[in-house]
């Protein structure tokens, strides 16, 4: 269960209509300093995401590396992502259409990161996975 701290944080950012640096470092400090652990406070977070016209850059970043961990690591079995916890991931991420900037580098980032992955979230993110390969080949070419 989210802690209600969480809850307030998403009610009073959503407000604003904007994440701020200071409110990334509060959720890392005070709120969610062990990361997201589960499915609810993940939700929350992806729903804040899409409701939020502007945010710093570290929000991005801070919620990619959140999410990705608790995909790959937090769920069962860990290091994969098919079956059941790829179908909710799918669904949440795609909630309101297709994903958000965000929720495709989680499905980019969750591809690099886990042993296993579903088709569904590899379909997620095609074209920055396929950019992503075309600049290792290049790398490993010179």
């Amino acid at each position: 269960m989210s802690t209600p701290s969480l809850h307030d944080f998403v009610k009073k950012t959503t407000a604003k209509n904007r994440i701020t640096f200071g409110d990334v470092r509060r959720l890392q400090r005070n709120i969610l300093p062990d990361g997201v652990f589960d499915r609810e406070q993940a939700e929350l977070l992806l729903s804040l995401d899409r409701d939020v016209a502007r945010a710093d850059g570290a929000w991005v970043k801070w919620l990619v590396t959140s999410i990705v961990d608790f995909a790959v690591w937090g769920e069962r079995p860990t290091g994969t992502v098919e079956g059941e916890p790829a179908d909710w991931l799918r669904g949440v991420l795609t909630r309101e259409g297709a994903p958000t900037k965000a929720g495709r580098r989680i499905a980019r980032e969750i591809q690099r990161e886990a042993m296993r992955v579903d088709d569904s979230i590899a379909a997620l993110a095609p074209d920055e996975v396929a950019q992503g390969s075309e600049v290792a080949e290049i790398r490993i070419a010179a």
